[in-house]
This record gives structure tokens, sequence and C-alpha cells, in this order.
């Protein structure tokens, strides 16, 4: 027993307690500065007004700072926030600005999406694996149009979607850009990010305020490519060509993949590895796993225990999300390539009709 009345045992439990608070707490991603590389963290809204302390730092008195939340407050200000909307923490309910709203877009419109893809899995993979056969699966393909392919429906649950998550993605990318030249790198030269020991491509790269490009913002820029081509080659050029699309279904991709083995193999694999990757990687951005998913720690403590812990929980966050999303491939992989594209040659006037669509495309 300690000499002074302290059990040893209450040290210890204070100083494990203090070190998983110190734990989770540099484990906390820093925002802003964050969101000035990458284009994670949907909560972070670079265009808000500065706060008081803001105004004061860059030179403003703190009278003025006062004075420009109560104009805000009256409708002086266009999208500051005023006093009498500030709750009892401190925090505005009406100060969101432009980025906010675009983030939330770009969220809630995949979560429509995700509905038909699911959907589409279900008719295109499961189904066929199920079945082993790609006649007994076209019709609960036909069952499923009825439901995403309507006049109503396939605006609503496929191509607004995909615009409004698309479009909002890019849009918010220029604002975080325009932010980030009028905040931080507007007034920033080569000499002072060479003397912070910053290499010279990076500080043009820096200088250029554009946010670096997440891999969930570039697989998602290849998946839209994919899902464009794929829409159109079985969607698109029906309607262009035929005036209807009724006839194209699993047998359609079947008879491609007999005629143009190595273009339609390339296509769906690319579509399966990207489109899962993108949808996997994605729902952990807004379950908020994925901005702690790494192989490498990007901030060190000094402290070798520290430090340790939170490389193997970066580590298990990255392998899980990638062993999710390598799952997710392999099953539509599994019904789509192992049994569709194994489904042989269309014969008779229906093949020449898928023949005839094929060869309007130069690449195959």
């Amino acid at each position: 027993m300690d000499p002074h009345g302290l059990d040893p045992r209450d040290h210890q439990l204070s100083h494990k307690a203090s070190q998983e608070t110190f734990i989770s707490l540099v484990q906390l991603d820093p925002e802003p500065i964050q969101d000035l590389y990458q284009d994670d963290g949907p909560d972070f809204d670079p265009t808000r007004d500065a706060s008081p302390s803001e105004d004061a730092a860059e030179g403003g008195s703190l009278a003025n700072s006062i004075h420009s939340l109560k104009s805000s407050g009256s409708g002086g200000a266009a999208g500051g926030v005023g006093l009498n909307n500030m709750t009892p923490l401190g925090l505005s309910g009406s100060g969101h600005g432009a980025i906010y709203y675009l983030t939330r877009i770009q969220r809630y419109s995949s979560y429509t999406f995700s509905l038909f893809a699911s959907l589409h899995l279900a008719t295109t993979s499961v189904i066929p694996l199920l079945a082993r056969s790609v006649p007994a699966s076209e019709s609960y393909l036909l069952l499923a149009r009825e439901i995403y392919q309507t006049p109503l429906s396939e605006p609503l649950l496929v191509a607004l979607p995909i615009v409004a998550h698309v479009g909002a993605g890019l849009l918010a990318r220029l604002l975080r850009r325009r932010e980030n030249l009028r905040r931080y790198y507007g007034a920033g030269d080569e000499k002072t990010h060479m003397g912070l020991g910053i290499t010279k491509p990076t500080a043009r790269f820096l200088r250029s305020g554009w946010p670096r490009l997440s891999w969930i913002a570039l697989s998602g820029y290849g998946f839209t490519a994919v899902v464009a081509a794929h829409a159109f080659m079985n969607r698109g050029l029906p309607l262009v060509v035929e005036g209807d699309s009724a006839n194209i279904g699993l047998a359609y991709v079947a008879h491609g993949f007999v005629r143009h083995a190595w273009t339609s193999w390339a296509a769906y694999a690319a579509l399966l590895g990207i489109g899962c990757g993108h949808m996997v990687w994605g729902w952990a951005k807004w379950f908020g796993v994925s901005q702690g998913a790494g192989w490498v720690l990007e901030r060190h403590t000094g402290v070798p225990e520290v430090d340790r812990k939170a490389r193997r929980k970066r580590r298990r966050r990255l392998i899980w999300i990638n062993a999710v999303a390598a799952a997710a491939t392999a099953v539509w992989a599994a019904g789509g390539l192992g049994v569709v594209a194994r489904g042989g040659e269309t014969l008779g006037w229906v093949g020449k009709v898928y023949d005839g669509l094929y060869d309007k495309v130069p690449l195959f």
C-alpha cells in the first residue's frame, strides 16, 4: 500500500484511461484540413462563413465580428449565422452552405440507385447462379423490368439518381477548389511552400486548390463511364436501332460473349470490379468507416504503442472493406460471368437481330 494512502492500481487505471483517450483523440481526422486535400468528410462545409475568432485572426475586431453576426441575424448578410438563430450549444440550424447540400444529394441519390443495383444483381447474377440456366432466368429479368423500367420508375430509380450523384460530386469539387483558393492557397507562393519542406510538384498542386482525388471519387468516374457504356449497349442502342428493347435480355449478353469474347469479358470485368468496389467503399464512407482505413499511418504521435494500435486499426478496416468488395464482386461474377457469359449463342432471327446491334458498335 502506498504510504500516502494511494493505491497503485488507481494510478494504473488512470494511466490506462488517459492513454485510451489520447489514442481516440489522435485518430480523429483533422477537419477542415483533411477536406482540402480529398473528397472525404461529407459533414464538413468549407463554404460556411467565418466565425468571430476567424474574423479577428484576419485583422478584424471583435466589435466588427459581433456587428456582422447581428447583421446576418437581421438578414443583412446572405448565408450568415444570426445570433437569434443560434442554439444553446452555439450551433446554427440554417448556416449550411452549398457543399453541405450537394453532399446530401450525393448521399441520398446513392441510396436510390442501390435499390436498383440490388434488384439488378439478383436478376442478372443470383437467380442465374441458382437456376444454372439462362432461359430459366429470363422470366425473372422480365418481371424485374416491370419494376424499374417503366416510364415513371426508370427515370426515378436509374437516370435521375445517377445524374444527381455525379453532378453533385463534380459541382462540390469545383466549389471546394474555389474555397481552397480563396481561403488558403490564393496568396501562397512557391517559396513559402518550399520553406515548409514541400516539393515543387506538390506545391504547384496545393496552389491549384484542387482537393486530392480520392480512390472513391476516382472509381466513381470510372464506374460512370462503364455504366454509361452498359446502358448504351443494353438499352440505348436497341431503342435507336430497333425502336424498343423487348428482345434484350440475358441471351443478348450471352450472345455477345460468344461473338465478341475479348471485348465482352473486358467490359463486364471492369463493370463488376469497379462497380462493386465503388459501391462498397461508398457505403463505407457514408457509415464513417473508410475515413480511418489505410495501410500506412499518416499521422504519427511519437508514442510507439499508440502508433502501433492506430496502425492495426487502420489496416483492419482496409482489409474488411476490401474483403466485402471482393465478396460482392465474386457473387456478381459467379452468376454473370460464370453462368450468363457461358449461355451460348442465340440462333435464328433473334440471333441475327443481336448481330445487327453489335455490328453498329465500332469497337465490336
